[in-house]
């Protein structure tokens, strides 16, 4: 039920004008009825008011219709009786009501269709007629009626009005909700970007650059080994250079395009050994009963490369063991466990968001990450991922 007046919106200069308009009409209908009725060649105030007074006070309750929305009870109440003194009102009067029922309140309703009725019999004997009057309950039959639809036609516009209303609130809410969801959406996308990008490029580049500071601290390398360090600078920046545009291929790629292939736990042997081309100790040991899911395959190869880059970087000439274990219903554990340095040297700047990203990566797969300085020396990152029993597998 509305009970707020300003629930309406306000109506346009055109939906004003026609409303009084049909008010003035059904008035004027009225007023010539009576005037039909008036015995010819009768005189005397009660006819001159009939021709100067009553189109007067119809035209003051037409004109009080305008503010019929800001005050409803106020307008319907006062342009109700004033047609008592007019005939020509009773168009005003029966817009005012429906415009009242409208907004669907009962008791004030109630009070202004009996208060209708009422001034519609002493209208009836406010000008002189012809014939003879007719019995009461026959003059209550007609303005009963009339004020019966007149009320029906109002709640059933108010009822319209507010589904209306109550439709435009629920599509406002949904746009709201629309936006809402759009915006985290991106921001979610902009997240696994960014772990994308730092997946893919960090490693590479770390490697690049922990090659280049080998041959800025060694300078008494023989030429073979500088030769062999530059051929794997040239080589890392090539392929940082493809995964690069990798990436933004597949962040122009449209919809229905495919995906690239992603890695899996069938590519860490290749990892392991493109890092122990660079200079790292690195032992593989993967011992997993079965293929995870893809989605565990791809994390556990980035917890291992993001293990190796960091390595790499912090703890150069360090002994490194990765171990990866795991099977259906136990879960899978990766673990990338280094000596720590031997040896000091000025590493790479770090970006100090790879732990970060994959931090998010794994809890986004339902996983545990850990990485904690060793007790011996040295540090550890480990992670256990869940692995699911797939359905008919046992």
């Amino acid at each position: 039920m509305i009970t707020d007046v300003g629930a309406f919106p306000p109506l346009r200069p055109w939906q004003q004008a026609w409303r009084l308009l049909a008010a003035a009409a059904l008035g004027v209908v009225l007023w010539m009825l009576t005037a039909a009725q008036v015995p010819p060649g009768v005189g005397g105030p009660r006819v001159q008011w009939m021709i100067i007074g009553d189109p007067l006070v119809a035209l003051v309750c037409l004109v009080a219709l305008l503010w019929r929305r800001r005050f409803p009870v106020v307008i319907a109440i006062g342009v109700i009786v004033a047609s008592t003194a007019s005939v020509l009102a009773g168009g005003a009067a029966i817009l005012a009501l429906c415009s009242l029922a409208t907004r669907r309140r009962p008791a004030e309703t109630a009070v202004a269709a009996v208060l209708s009725v009422l001034t519609s019999l002493l209208t009836a004997d406010l000008y002189p007629r012809r014939e003879v009057p007719e019995p009461l309950w026959l003059l209550l039959s007609f303005p009963i009626l009339m004020v019966g639809i007149v009320v029906a036609v109002g709640a059933a516009v108010g009822a319209r009005r507010e589904e209306v209303r109550s439709l435009r609130e629920q599509v406002e809410s949904a746009e709201r909700e629309q936006a809402a969801r759009a915006g985290e959406a991106r921001i979610l996308e902009r997240h696994r970007i960014a772990r994308e990008m730092h997946d893919v490029l960090a490693h590479r580049v770390s490697l690049v650059a922990m090659q280049a500071g080998v041959l800025g601290h060694r300078p008494d390398l023989p030429a073979d080994q500088v030769a062999e360090l530059a051929r794997g600078i040239a080589d890392g920046s090539h392929q940082a250079l493809e995964e690069l545009r990798d990436v933004l291929g597949v962040l122009r790629a449209s919809p229905d395009d495919l995906e690239p292939p992603q890695p899996s736990l069938a590519d860490l042997p290749a990892l392991v050994a493109n890092a122990r081309a660079l200079g790292l100790d690195v032992s593989l040991a993967a011992t997993t009963a079965g293929e995870p899911p893809d989605a565990i395959a791809r994390t556990v190869y980035r917890i291992v490369q993001e293990g190796l880059t960091n390595a790499g970087k912090h703890a150069p000439g360090a002994r490194v063991a990765v171990t990866v274990e795991g099977e259906a219903g136990a879960g899978v554990r990766a673990t990338v466990r280094d000596s720590g340095a031997s040896r000091r040297i000025a590493g790479p700047p770090a970006s100090g968001f790879g732990l970060l990203g994959l931090a998010e990566r794994v809890a986004l797969a339902g996983g545990e990450l850990d990485h904690h300085p060793a007790p011996g020396g040295g540090f550890v990152l480990a992670a256990r991922l869940p692995w699911p029993v797939r359905e008919g597998s046992e």
